[in-house]
């Protein structure tokens, strides 16, 4: 029901995965049942079809920047939002079976996001080997269990869960990545605004001379800032791409709801993925005078009062 507390979660699996530990920071073990689901597609198939009631899935990384799956997931089918975002800094390990040496090593699988994360320390320390992609890190991990390769990239939960050997604590090219994820779930009541928030959503823009520049003016006139913008094919023709972005602010924000309104006014289509509190430890830009709340409150007075033959003075 609207409103009701998740208590059922999906998460990209299998276990021991970075979306677990990621959904371990965002819920405590205490508030629900977790269900590992093999893509992001599933995971939030799944909160469509009220299985669960949300899902904690990736959005993008700061080495390889979005994920396709999750973008596009949340574009199509039935509207989700989401309710909040986690922060997770990713360290990539090396894991073996117990008594594999790294000359023993001739085969090594991950996800393709996490195997590009690593892939100058892999090249330099495991030459002529060409790793292969898998599903998640997890996936990896069972795998190398099972023995279908001799070592995975992947998260250090996942050596715990599969009772691998970390050989390389850490083999990233890049210390400090980290991967944003987002919990979301069914449209309903919205998180109240904190005064610190993030608003999502998507924009189809048109074929025609000035569409974007359009779509970023909406945002300028309003001061709104814009923390991510990028462009996605909608699959519909060549020349149509419909726009993945977060802006500063909640749309409860007067500033941020005109220019949602705005949006659906000018562009092809707008679709709502939610406002939540922001988390990545940095604060929204503070707001003009002009775009407080106050000024439109005032604004729309005025223009009350013209329209009811009342001109000040």
């Amino acid at each position: 029901m609207p409103g009701t507390p998740p208590t059922r979660f999906a998460y990209l699996g299998p276990e021991g995965t970075f979306a677990e530990a990621a959904l371990s920071m965002a819920v405590a073990s205490s508030e629900g049942a977790r269900s590992p689901f093999p893509s992001v597609a599933a995971a939030l198939g799944a909160v469509r079809s009220g299985d669960v009631d949300a899902a904690l899935v990736p959005l993008e990384n700061s080495v390889e920047g979005s994920v396709p799956a999750t973008m596009d997931g949340l574009a199509d089918g039935d509207p989700l939002v989401i309710t909040r975002e986690v922060f997770l800094p990713v360290t990539m390990t090396l894991v073996v079976r117990p008594g594999t040496a790294l000359s023993d090593v001739r085969s090594v699988a991950s996800h393709p996001h996490a195997l590009a994360q690593a892939a100058r320390w892999l090249s330099s320390n495991l030459p002529g080997i060409s790793p292969l992609p898998t599903t998640s890190t997890a996936a990896a991990a069972a795998s190398v269990a099972e023995g279908d390769f001799d070592a995975a990239v992947c998260a250090p939960i996942a050596a715990q869960r599969y009772g691998l050997t970390t050989l390389v604590d850490d083999i990233s090219d890049h210390p400090g990545a980290v991967t944003r994820f987002v919990l979301v779930a069914p449209p309903g009541a919205l998180p109240e605004p904190t005064g610190n928030d993030k608003t999502s959503l998507v924009v189809v823009v048109g074929d025609r001379t000035g569409a974007l520049l359009e779509m970023l003016g909406e945002f300028a006139v309003r001061g709104i800032s814009l923390t991510r913008i990028e462009s996605r094919p909608t699959r519909q023709r060549l020349g149509v791409y419909s726009f993945s972005l977060d802006c500063e602010g909640h749309i409860a924000d007067a500033r941020v709801g005109e220019a949602l309104a705005a949006l659906h006014r000018v562009s092809d289509g707008v679709r709502f993925l939610g406002s939540y509190a922001r988390a990545d430890d940095r604060e929204n830009k503070p707001v003009p005078e002009s775009a407080a709340d106050a000024s439109f409150v005032e604004a729309l007075a005025w223009l009350d009062g013209i329209r009811a033959g009342r001109f000040p003075s």
